[in-house]
């Protein structure tokens, strides 16, 4: 049984010009031990996924319309609030993307995390302290002890995402969800960070939802990854097979945003035409059409569904995409030459990055 099973996901937002679905079906799991990527341009859902998972959607402004969250055999959708609250911080823990504005300004690093430590393990003030002087000793922060005291703003950026990683590994979770964790940091601290928190997973057996929009990222981190546009998962695989073969238009123009090292120096990257839809103006057939330079009028007319288009010996692999579909399998749109090796990209990603910097 899987730790994490997402089911048909939906949330919605009230907006000016009516409410917007901006999570339309999200299904996917995360086992044991496992890392997962969620990846996508800005706006497609991802963090509206994470925070749907993690209960922090509020209403009126915002609501879980439909589906299931199953977290160990339990849908935390339908947990009462301190039932839910038992779950989130002990089992369950989240990195938010930026810490700035996630680290309360007016307590001590130390407090914040001793108070998770206090309430969730039941330490004493005393054990507590000594718990959050390992933990930040743990993510590798200088002079562990005398940080303690220190305020989030008397910390770099890459210091006070050391101790969001700090925070949610301070229970020992099951899950984190990571959430467009590298965002703020100079490309230098990039590395570090994931690095760090890669380990860690690993250290502890802990399972992670990384959401990020990078793709050359994703190489080093994850072992499997969903890649989601407009509030949909438009193609799912392993991360050796996306890289090698990937199936979706939209994955293709992603891996071909990645900087690469191995092509000829002075090269543009190639960015995808046009914009993602107004969630309230979803097009009527496939949400990637208008971008799509394959589109035909099938693609324009009825939307794609999520289906198996390649078998492989764990979970295949999954695509919303009508030239590609199980009819057209091995057609015009499979055979794209879109290869990328997955073992060198995230290097490739910070070298190039930080040459033209």
């Amino acid at each position: 049984m899987a730790l994490l099973e997402v089911r048909d996901l939906r949330t919605e937002f009230r907006a000016a010009r009516g409410s917007v679905t901006a999570v339309d079906g999200v299904s996917f799991t995360v086992d044991a031990g496992e890392m997962v990527a969620l990846v996508g341009e800005s706006g497609c859902g991802k963090s509206a996924t994470a925070q749907s998972i993690m209960g922090l959607i509020v209403p009126p402004a915002g609501q879980v319309t439909g589906g299931q969250v199953l977290f160990e055999g339990r849908d935390l959708l339908r947990l009462r609030p301190r039932e839910l609250r038992a779950v989130r911080g002990k089992r369950m823990a989240m990195i938010f993307q930026d810490p700035m504005t996630s680290l309360n300004p007016v307590l001590t690093i130390g407090r914040q995390l001793t108070e998770a430590l206090e309430l969730h393990l039941g330490l004493s003030r005393r054990a507590a302290r000594t718990r959050a002087v390992e933990l930040l000793d743990m993510v590798r922060i200088p002079a562990a002890e005398t940080r303690l005291g220190a305020y989030p703003h008397q910390l770099s950026g890459g210091m006070r995402q050391r101790v969001m990683i700090a925070m949610a590994l301070s229970c020992d979770p099951q899950l984190i969800l990571a959430d467009e964790i590298t965002t703020a940091l100079d490309v230098t601290i990039q590395a570090q960070i994931l690095e760090l928190l890669r380990d860690l997973a690993k250290q502890t057996q802990t399972a992670l939802l990384f959401i990020t929009h990078d793709l050359g990222v994703v190489a080093g981190m994850a072992e499997r990854v969903n890649v989601m546009y407009a509030g949909q998962i438009v193609e799912r695989a392993e991360t050796v097979d996306l890289f090698h073969r990937p199936q979706m238009p939209y994955t293709w123009g992603l891996l071909g945003s990645v900087p690469r090292l191995d092509l000829a120096r002075g090269g543009k990257l190639r960015p995808i035409a046009g914009r993602p839809p107004e969630l309230t103006e979803i097009p009527v057939g496939c949400r990637f059409g208008p971008r799509c330079v394959h589109a035909r009028d099938l693609c324009r007319e009825t939307p794609p569904e999520l289906t198996t288009v390649r078998e492989t010996p764990d979970r295949g692999q999954l695509t919303r995409c009508w030239g590609t579909g199980p009819t057209e399998q091995g057609g015009w749109l499979s055979t794209q030459d879109r290869h990328v090796d997955p073992t060198t990209a995230q290097d490739r990603h910070v070298d190039s990055t930080t040459e033209g910097s």
